[in-house]
C-alpha cells in the first residue's frame, strides 16, 4: 500500500490550502483515512481522520477550520484547511489504516509528508 500526497506549500495567515492523498497498490480494505502533522521539536499529532462509516475525528485545534473528505471508490481523501494560523505550520502526513491484498490484518501506512508553512 502506497500513499502519495499532493498540495502543501506556503500560505498567509487566514488563507486556505488543500492537501490530497491517493492510496495505491494491492489494497483489500481501507478502514481509516486521515492526516497527521509534526512540527519541529514536537511529536506527530492527529489532525483529522475519517473511517469507512464516515465518522470523523478532528484535533481540537483545527475543529471548525479544517474539513476532511474521502472518495472511498477511488481511495483518495483530502484535507481542506481554512483560516490557517502560524501554529498550523508543520509537515503533514497522509495516513491510512488498511489491509493489503495479501492479508495479514490491518496496518498503518504513511505518506512521505508535505510541508505546510503559514507565515506573512
Amino acid at each position: 500500500v502506497q500513499l502519495v500526497e499532493s498540495g502543501g506549500g506556503s500560505v498567509q495567515p487566514g488563507g486556505s490550502l488543500r492537501l490530497s492523498c491517493a492510496a495505491s497498490g494491492d489494497i483489500s480494505s481501507i478502514y481509516v483515512m486521515g492526516w497527521y502533522r509534526q512540527a519541529p521539536g514536537k511529536l506527530r499529532e492527529l489532525v483529522a481522520v475519517i473511517d469507512g462509516g464516515g465518522r470523523i475525528n478532528f484535533a481540537a485545534s483545527v475543529k471548525g477550520r479544517f474539513t476532511i473528505s474521502s472518495d472511498n471508490d477511488k481511495n483518495t481523501w483530502s484535507l481542506q484547511m481554512t483560516r490557517v494560523k502560524p501554529e498550523d505550520t508543520a509537515a503533514y502526513y497522509c495516513h491510512a489504516e488498511a489491509e493489503a491484498g495479501g492479508g495479514g490484518g490491518p496496518a498503518w501506512y504513511w505518506g512521505q509528508g508535505t510541508q505546510v508553512t503559514v507565515s506573512s
